[in-house]
């Protein structure tokens, strides 16, 4: 029977390992698929960004009382499956709790530690789901989320729930049998924990026999639900968990209002005004400008929509959006990540991608979002992650308006006056100083 239940914790590990190892690749694939784009300078000033934003989520420290109970989630979670290092080894070896006669006293320091984080983890994770189910917070309940984005969250709180309560009940049985001297379990004696301890009452009128099943029921189903959990992340918005860490370490460290130009660009308004410098012969075809699809995006707006959590915090700073208009830029984030999967779909189905009539702008993200930004940058300040919906707006909006010529009649008429006047105001450059000699006019 042992060795029944080891190979199959073998098994189980190896193919929920190779199903999360194949998804990341995918991930890693399409997020590749992106333009070329170096962001290697200052490293001293990224690893700061990694500590402070990823790890010490900095960000969300503007809210104290979410962040603290967001940071237990967070920390508190991975913390805990620190343990899975012994499970995997008691599944692989059939020992229990492998770890317990070696590290002695630091042993039992280390499981009453993860049993507070584990009762913290279970707590935030309700008042979380209470936040968004019963008191309904606006960002939580916006059209943005309807269908899966909305039960993904809930999905993944109940989950954490279930499997802090699946860790203290399974450390309440094993004591409890340790206690009563039960063959297998009373070989490795370790003393009762700081709070699995408060439900032996529950347990007590238990059989031997039932208490061992309860015990290995908790066993299995933590380390199954821990490998789902595993193989659930890339398909989730949790996938911040992980790439959160990365997309700190390449967030843009250039002042935020600043936006970068196209080389190509410049150098048609400088041969515009400097004709004589204009190259001469065959010229290689010009680089398209701006984004129309994913694909035109670079390798970090991708990885950007891939760490995206959805907390809506962007839109709830967007001005456009909290007046009613159409732009979200946590929706920006969202259809960015669902064409891209949907690219890599293609990919997977076809060996390479094969024109399926769609893209980004128009199929996903429409005109009228891109237009009503007004390039604040109060996205990108609120992005407890780092990530810059703006940037994938300005690459859409560039396309639009200088591939199709598609911009409203007040834009237009502003560059046409820029063009002309370079300025944005219809006056002529000779006459921009008339208001001097107005002033310097005696009154009559």
């Amino acid at each position: 029977m042992q060795i029944a239940q080891q190979v199959l914790f073998i098994l189980l590990s190896a193919v929920a390992t190779w199903l999360f190892a194949k998804k990341v690749k995918e991930i890693s694939r399409n997020i590749k698929l992106g333009r070329d784009e170096a962001i290697n300078d200052n490293k001293s000033q990224r690893w700061r960004n990694v500590l402070l934003l990823a790890f010490g989520q900095k960000k969300m420290f503007r809210n104290p009382l979410v962040a603290v109970m967001h940071f237990f989630v967070y920390a508190g979670f991975i913390i805990i499956n620190i343990e899975i290092l012994e499970i995997i080894a008691d599944g692989i070896s059939g020992k229990h709790r492998l770890f317990a006669t070696p590290l002695t006293g630091l042993y039992h320091f280390l499981i009453n530690a993860f049993e507070v984080l584990a009762l913290t983890v279970l707590l935030a994770c309700a008042i979380f789901l209470i936040r968004r189910n019963i008191i309904k917070l606006k960002r939580f309940i916006s059209k943005d989320l309807d269908g899966w984005p909305r039960s993904d969250a809930n999905y993944i709180l109940i989950t954490e729930i279930i499997l802090m309560s699946l860790f203290l009940f399974l450390n309440a049985s094993d004591t409890l049998l340790q206690a009563r001297g039960v063959e297998h379990y009373a070989a490795h004696p370790t003393d009762s924990f700081i709070l699995s301890q408060y439900l032996h009452p529950v347990l007590n009128n238990i059989s031997d026999n039932g208490l061992e099943i309860i015990e290995r029921s908790c066993w299995w189903l933590h380390i199954v639900g821990i490998f789902a959990f595993m193989n659930y992340l890339p398909y989730s918005k949790h996938l911040h968990i992980i790439l959160a860490f990365p997309n700190a370490y390449y967030a843009r460290l250039q002042p935020m209002g600043k936006m970068d130009n196209m080389e190509s660009i410049q150098k048609e308004v400088l041969y515009a005004m400097q004709p004589e410098l204009a190259p001469t012969g065959e010229q290689a075809a010009p680089q398209k400008f701006g984004a129309k699809d994913v694909k035109d995006l670079s390798w970090k707006n991708l990885m950007d929509a891939y760490s995206c959590t959805e907390c809506g915090r962007c839109s709830a700073a967007c001005p456009a959006n909290q007046t009613g208009k159409l732009l979200s830029p946590r929706k920006i984030m969202m259809d960015t990540r669902d064409r891209l999967e949907e690219v890599g779909k293609n990919i997977n189905k076809n060996k390479e991608f094969k024109e399926d009539g769609k893209s980004l702008l128009y199929d996903y993200i429409s005109v009228e979002e891109l237009r009503a930004c007004t390039t604040c940058n109060a996205c990108v300040q609120e992005c407890p992650v780092s990530i810059s919906p703006l940037d994938i707006i300005l690459q859409l909006r560039r396309y639009l308006v200088m591939e199709e010529s598609n911009s409203p009649q007040e834009w237009t008429a502003m560059f046409s006056n820029v063009e002309n006047n370079f300025a944005p105001w219809k006056f002529s450059p000779d006459e921009r100083d008339r208001w001097v000699e107005e002033m310097n006019t005696p009154s009559p």
